[in-house]
């Protein structure tokens, strides 16, 4: 198998969602041609329910429909990220990839069953409508968003272009729901901002690995270092975002690493998932493309090998991101600063089943360069950072690996139950109630990447050798045991 191949098999990690976007990014592959021997009573079972069901229950039913469910059920109840793609969301899940969608240009997450948007994407036609962080959508057209699933929610914002939606938003600190039609368009998502924030410092955002994620990292900095030549210091920010394509991770953590050290391995119950992946050309490089990462390095002198790197991360920041982070914190290349990442340390394979279904498995876990697995624990930051000058205010609200129904057991450490997380819960909705009266003006936390990013200015002093305002009550998270 040559590495091209091997790179096709573990191709994606990632969790989050974009509404008409984004649920997950994925490289697939062909159905494996080899399987296990099968259990025939337990098949028989399956088939005598199946005539049953079609035989004796109360209304004539779907032959097609009740096998894809049969599968979804099989394949959903083994862990959060294990799914089956009918025609239709197949075709959803493969747009991921490039970073082009047809939508309405949100990006969501869900909070206590509803959907909330996390941001608007720029130029969006949600953007252009008004749309803002923390809306709540309650209805898309006629349908409660009450018990949808995040899948469900995403598929029903998205659709042919030039078609129209209608949703439903409560605005908390407004105190008003209002219904907003919007018009579905091609989106085209920008994975990656940059800008010298001060003389001598710069700040590059992913915001997710695509598959233009490489190209547009390596402009965006030969952009900064054309601007300022003399950089002394670089904060790399992957708060919030929710991973992505392997291949992407491995690039962009190789563009500070030496030469051939090792980024990331995987382990699993196939030979061909227990592979190394090194900071080196073949692991990232598609064919007959020039190598943005080797562009970038001669064009920078080679100076992102060795400037001073702080990597910001948050209770959002998952999988392909955590990838980055563990590399270049086992590596010692950056001081990593800000709250605990998600703990998504799982691998998942698209593999096609025919012309227009696939199946996506998780096929493996990863592991950090120092063998650490980071599975439902996330990577713990060098120096740990609050959200804002005066403490956390969302942080206990973000749904993290180790709150997901089913999730994997991190197989390195106990697990044991942080019986504080639902009181820190609590506390947070609380000072959530409390933020959403203040003005508008008042509320936290800022834009990243703005004047007023508290953890960007601790990061800032970090490159400078000032003082940092290290928080006063974050400590590293345990593993947390699932209840049986």
């Amino acid at each position: 198998m040559n590495m091209g191949q091997k790179l096709k098999i573990v191709g994606w990690l990632s969790v989050g969602a974009l509404a008409g976007a984004l649920t997950t990014i994925s490289l697939q592959t062909t159905a494996r041609g080899a399987f296990a021997p099968l259990p025939l009573e337990e098949l028989q079972q399956l088939a005598a329910v199946f005539g049953m069901v079609k035989s004796d229950y109360v209304e004539t039913v779907d032959e097609k429909k009740l096998i894809t469910e049969a599968i979804s059920g099989m394949v959903s109840s083994l862990d959060p990220h294990s799914q089956y793609f009918d025609k239709k969301s197949f075709k959803e899940f493969s747009e991921g990839t490039s970073g082009r969608f047809v939508g309405v240009g949100i990006e969501i997450t869900q909070e206590e069953g509803i959907v909330k948007v996390v941001s608007p994407i720029e130029g969006s036609p949600a953007d252009r409508a008004g749309l803002k962080t923390n809306d709540l959508i309650t209805k898309i057209d006629d349908a409660f968003v009450k018990g949808l699933s995040m899948n469900e929610a995403v598929k029903r914002m998205r659709g042919e272009p030039n078609t129209k939606v209608v949703l439903t938003v409560f605005r908390r600190d407004e105190s008003r729901s209002f219904m907003v039609t919007i018009v579905r368009e091609e989106i085209k998502t920008q994975s990656v901002n940059a800008k010298v924030v001060e003389p001598g410092f710069g700040w590059i955002r992913v915001s997710t690995f695509q598959e233009r994620t490489v190209e547009d990292f390596s402009k965006k900095l030969e952009d900064m270092f054309k601007q300022d030549p003399k950089l002394k210091g670089l904060v790399l920010d992957l708060r919030a975002d929710p991973g992505g394509l392997l291949d992407a991770s491995i690039a962009v953590s190789a563009a500070f690493l030496p030469e051939n050290v090792t980024v990331v391995s995987t382990r699993g119950q196939l030979e061909d998932s227990k592979l190394i992946y090194k900071a080196a050309p073949e692991f990232w490089r598609r064919s007959g493309e020039r190598d943005p990462i080797q562009r970038l390095t001669q064009n920078t002198q080679g100076q992102l090998k060795k400037i001073p790197l702080v990597v910001l991360v948050n209770e959002g920041s998952a999988s392909a991101s955590e990838i980055v982070a563990g590399a270049l914190q086992d590596h010692k290349r950056a001081t990593i600063m800000g709250s605990q990442t998600f703990g998504k340390a799982s691998v998942q394979t698209v593999r096609q089943l025919g012309p227009d279904t696939a199946l996506k498995l998780t096929t493996a876990r990863y592991y950090t360069p120092n063998g650490k697995s980071i599975q439902a624990k996330g990577i713990v930051p060098d120096v740990m950072l609050d959200e804002t000058e005066n403490g956390n205010v969302f942080a206990a609200l973000r749904t993290r690996e180790a709150d997901l129904e089913n999730h994997l057991l991190n197989n390195q450490e106990a697990e044991k139950k942080n019986e504080e997380r639902q009181k820190a819960r609590e506390e947070a909705l609380k000072k959530l109630e409390a933020e959403a009266k203040k003005p508008e003006s008042e509320r936290r936390p800022p834009e990243f990447g703005s004047a007023k990013d508290f953890q960007l200015n601790q990061a800032l002093n970090q490159l400078k050798g000032l003082p940092v305002k290290v928080s006063a009550t974050l400590a590293e998270r345990k593993e947390e045991k699932k209840d049986k």
